[in-house]
């Protein structure tokens, strides 16, 4: 029955996941946690990191049978998010992390509001995309994602998608290139986890067995659905992560 229920949760959060180019891991965690099902935070993340990775696998199959991938946006994201995931392993411990989470979610409230508005980062500010310079500005996401993502624990969709959108790329396409990103560096955090016994692997495969086919369902939704919806539905997301990241900066 418990795998069960997982693989049904899992659905669900492959869904949302893929919809909205978000890992899932902020409703992996809490679920895994509230549940009782592992005893720490840091098992519950080796634990859930499987399912994002199912997720990027997943949504990025979905949205390449739809044609909605951005290649070189996303090719240019992955060295940068890998290294950053180091960064941030380095910083961890090395810098008052306090701080830096309030600083961190109260400029989430930016990206969070234009998109609750409808809008796109770019029609607030002179900015334009320009795919030719873009693809370095997307190195530069990619660092500054995969060094939040494991400084704060935070997805690094959170980061990468407004960023995206601000580049001028369409929501789908930034969902879509989120999703591709997350592939290797999900990979490489889900070794490292299960290299250090961290993940209940009992409890990763039901739940990465539903997200692999919710996650299928989120392309499909979200090229019917109006980009402006799809914008709001993110901001959702962003506000979540900009509170969390407020509650930890100020110690709560």
């Amino acid at each position: 029955m418990l795998y069960a229920l997982l693989g049904l949760a899992g659905i669900g959060i492959g869904l949302l996941g893929s919809l909205l180019g978000i890992g899932g891991g902020i409703f992996m965690v809490p679920l895994l946690l509230l549940s009782g099902l592992v005893a720490t935070a840091q098992e519950a993340t080796g634990t859930s990191i499987v399912g994002v990775l199912a997720t990027g696998i997943s949504g990025s199959i979905g949205y390449f049978l739809r044609r909605k991938n951005p290649w070189r946006i996303s090719l240019a994201l992955v060295p940068g998010a890998l290294g950053g995931s180091y960064l941030g392993a380095f910083l961890t411990g090395r810098i008052s992390s306090g701080a830096l989470a309030l600083a961190f979610g109260l400029f989430l409230l930016y990206p969070a509001t234009v998109l609750l508005l409808g809008k796109e980062p770019k029609e607030l500010v002179k900015a334009r995309g320009h795919r030719g310079h873009s693809v370095w500005l997307a190195s530069l996401v990619g660092v500054l994602a995969g060094t939040a993502n494991s400084l704060f624990g935070i997805g690094g969709g959170v980061i990468m998608v407004p960023a995206l959108l601000w580049l001028g790329l369409p929501m789908v396409e930034a969902v879509a290139a989120s999703l591709l990103v997350m592939v290797p560096t999900a990979a490489l955090s889900t070794s490292l986890h299960a290299l250090a016994g961290r993940t209940h692997w009992d409890l990763a495969l039901p739940l990465s067995a539903g997200i692999l086919i919710g996650a299928q369902a989120g392309p499909a939704i979200a090229v019917r659905l109006p980009q402006r919806t799809l914008r709001r539905l993110f901001s959702l997301v962003l506000f979540y992560s900009a509170a969390n990241m407020i509650r930890r900066g100020l110690g709560y």
